[in-house]
């Protein structure tokens, strides 16, 4: 997507591109994938959590560590996903639900 996306925890902002992958899926909500040198990743601090989903392979987390708080496995990423989502690999994503999510075109 060229459009810019931003995320932001409060007044943070953790990420910040025009470099995004847009992914939709089924009934999930679409979720916009970053790439990492868009995200400032001195907030993120790894997670043992993984998941797997049957269409895109296995999910690592971080959370996002911001003034003393905690927002846990608010981030996501597929490092080594299926073949036919190869365009998110290494990408990470957030919970919009538990972040401000801004898109400007």
């Amino acid at each position: 997507s060229t459009a810019r996306v931003r995320v932001r925890i409060g007044a943070t902002v953790i990420a910040d591109s025009r470099e995004t992958q847009l992914l939709t899926e089924g009934n999930l909500p679409p979720r916009h994938y970053f790439p990492r040198k868009d995200v400032a990743m001195k907030f993120l601090v790894a997670s043992e959590s993984i998941t797997h989903c049957p269409h895109k392979g296995d999910a690592r987390y971080w959370s996002v560590n911001l003034n003393g708080g905690a927002l846990d496995d608010v981030v996501w990423s597929y490092e080594e996903p299926l073949a036919e989502m190869s365009p998110i690999a290494g990408l990470l994503s957030f919970y919009d639900e538990l972040v401000t999510l801004e898109v400007e075109d």
